[in-house]
C-alpha cells in the first residue's frame, strides 16, 4: 500500500491504527507510524497476531527506527462522552498532531479523518500496509503497559491480565467491587 502512495509523489506516508475499542476499561490508544521505504522488520504483522514478548521488541525497534510516529490517548470519560467511535477518531488526529514531522499521507484501518491530509480509509489495513502494522504494534505495547500500570493503582479487577475487556473475571470482579474510576460507564451499564 505504501508504494503506491510513494508512485503518486507522497514521501512521509504514514499508517494508523488503534487499540482498546471493545475494553470494558481504561483509554483507547492509537498511534500512526512512518517507516523509511523498503524498511523490513521481522515478524512486523497485525499486533493481534504476535505474542506480548514479540510486540514489546517490535516497539522497540520501530520506536528506534520509524521517521516519525505519534501516539494518541483518550481516556474513558472522553469515550463515555463521545462515544467510542468518535474517541478512536479523536486518539488517532492527537496522534498524527504528536509527531515530530507530519504525514504528507495516511493509511488508516478502516476509519477517515477529519485532518487535512490525504488519507485512505483501508479494512484490515494492518495486515496489509507495514506502516499500519507498526503503528498497530506501538498502539497496542502503549495502551497495555497502562492498563498494567493501572492494575496497580486499582487491584482487584485483573486489569494486568485481560487489559480491560470483558473476561468472565472482570466481569466478576466488577458485579462483586463495582465500578473503578477508569471504567467505561457508556460500556458497564449492563453489569451493574
Amino acid at each position: 500500500m505504501e508504494y503506491e502512495a510513494y508512485e503518486e509523489g507522497f514521501q512521509l506516508v504514514g499508517g494508523i491504527d488503534e487499540a482498546g475499542r471493545g475494553p470494558l476499561a481504561g483509554p483507547v490508544v492509537a498511534a500512526c507510524a512512518v517507516l523509511p521505504p523498503g524498511l523490513l522488520l521481522h515478524k512486523l504483522n497485525d499486533s493481534k497476531k504476535l505474542t506480548a514478548d514479540v510486540r514489546e521488541r517490535l516497539f522497540e525497534q520501530i520506536c528506534e527506527k520509524a521517521l516519525t510516529y505519534g501516539i494518541g490517548i483518550v481516556d474513558n470519560q472522553i469515550i463515555d462522552d463521545i462515544n467510542i467511535y468518535e474517541a478512536t477518531k479523536k486518539a488517532m488526529a492527537i496522534a498524527v498532531d504528536n509527531m515530530r514531522l507530519r504525514p504528507d499521507f495516511l493509511i488508516i484501518d478502516a476509519v477517515r479523518l477529519p485532518v487535512k491530509i490525504p488519507q485512505r480509509a483501508v479494512p484490515k489495513a494492518d495486515q496489509n500496509s507495514v506502516s499500519v502494522a507498526a503503528a498497530s504494534i506501538l498502539a497496542k505495547v502503549t495502551r497495555d503497559r497502562i492498563m498494567v500500570e493501572l492494575d496497580r493503582t486499582y487491584p482487584g479487577y485483573g486489569f494486568a491480565q485481560h487489559k480491560g475487556y470483558g473476561t468472565r473475571e472482570h466481569i466478576k470482579a466488577i458485579k462483586e467491587i463495582g465500578l473503578c474510576p477508569i471504567h467505561r460507564r457508556s460500556f458497564t451499564k449492563n453489569f451493574v
